[in-house]
């Protein structure tokens, strides 16, 4: 399963709440073609078999079922930098490591 950090989803949150006040929209982590293995991220509406992330009762991430099994064990945490925001995405160690 995909883990998102709890400052991740607050970070989430808040970006969908600047864009919209739909709370059936969420964000969408989006494979890029040009590059498989980065994500993008697009407000989009739930469908069938997402994977659905929530924080403090909003929806804040949908990831597909043919996404998510590619992305288990995956984390998703965002750093504040003196750029931004900076999301990343790293495989979470096993335990005992």
């Amino acid at each position: 399963m995909l883990t998102v950090t709890a400052q991740a989803a607050a970070r989430l949150k808040g970006a969908i709440q600047a864009q919209t006040e739909d709370l059936e929209l969420a964000i969408r982590l989006v494979p890029l073609a040009a590059r498989p293995n980065q994500m993008d991220m697009a407000l989009d509406r739930k469908k069938e078999g997402d994977q659905v992330v929530e924080s403090e009762g909003f929806q804040v991430l949908f990831v597909s079922a043919e996404l998510t099994q590619a992305l288990d064990g995956m984390v998703i945490d965002c750093q504040d930098t003196p750029q931004g925001a900076q999301f990343s995405m790293a495989r979470l160690a096993p335990e005992g490591e």
